[in-house]
């Protein structure tokens, strides 16, 4: 790629959960803006499908991809060093994240130790281990990948509400105490929005029926629309822009949490959940 090609040339972009749905086309949003992307994740094989994805469908697209587990200390901090090595790391995405449903009388202590060590731990030693890197390299842009459950109740869900509602916090605390350093740090809140992490609830007509329901927009998201916000909030167009959440879900914030009751009567045919 040209070095005057794109506002982010000669800048490098780390995207954890890079390798499908919305990380994917994080750094697609990225990558035609000029960064080298580094896709992280823990599937190598699926990584390297997508970054040859991307490749093909973006010639001149600079990506490279690096195995991460962000629930592991070292493995997170050798992804991140890894990725400065390749340039000026100026953007770290946190996308890395799951989540299960389960009554909240019967989730398992390592249900909710799993989707908090991914969900917010996971983010937390990802951006920790990028602060001196941005700030080596003059500042940067810190995107953490929330979702309307971190507003929204979310019944049956409460692990991965809590670990999202924590990440918010997470970002307004690395915004206020790395400002100074150059550091922004900013979220975006999806609602809905189809990829393989969503593809159980989507399968399920009643809760898409009842997701869109409280959208006033009335249908669900696209990745490519997270991506590009995520873009937004990582480029020179947000420089003033930091501490903050952004909701894309069609408005979904305005109203309730989804109906989920039809995925417990599935789980729970014999009634345990409320």
């Amino acid at each position: 790629m040209d070095d005057n090609d794109g506002v982010f040339a000669g800048q490098v972009a780390l995207v954890t959960g890079g390798g499908t749905g919305i990380g994917l086309a994080c750094a697609r949003a990225l990558a035609v803006d000029g960064a080298h992307v580094v896709l992280a994740a823990r599937n190598l094989d699926r990584l390297n499908e997508a970054a040859d994805g991307l490749r093909a469908s973006l010639p001149d697209a600079s990506v490279s991809t690096v195995a991460c587990d962000v629930t592991d200390e070292a493995s997170v901090t050798a992804a991140v060093d890894h990725a400065a090595e390749l340039g000026r790391l100026s953007v770290v995405v946190a996308n890395a994240g799951y989540g299960s449903a389960a009554p909240f009388h019967l989730t398992s202590l390592d249900e909710w130790n799993g989707i908090i060590a991914t969900n917010l731990t996971g983010a937390f030693l990802t951006m920790r281990a990028a602060v001196g890197h941005l700030v080596r390299g003059g500042g940067g842009s810190i995107v953490a990948v929330s979702s309307i459950a971190g507003v929204e109740t979310h019944r049956f869900m409460t692990p991965y509400t809590v670990s999202k509602a924590g990440l918010e916090m997470l970002v307004k605390q690395v915004a206020d105490e790395l400002g100074p350093s150059g550091i922004r740090a900013n979220a975006v809140r999806p609602g809905l929005v189809p990829t393989d992490a969503t593809a159980g609830m989507m399968s399920i007509p009643a809760i898409v029926d009842d997701y869109t329901a409280q959208m006033p927009l009335g249908r669900p998201g696209e990745p490519a629309e997270i991506g590009a916000l995520v873009r937004f909030l990582a480029g020179p167009e947000s420089a003033w822009i930091t501490g903050t959440c952004i909701s894309a879900d069609g408005g979904h914030h305005l109203r309730r949490g989804p109906n989920l009751d039809v995925v417990m009567d599935m789980l729970h045919p014999d009634g345990t959940a409320p």
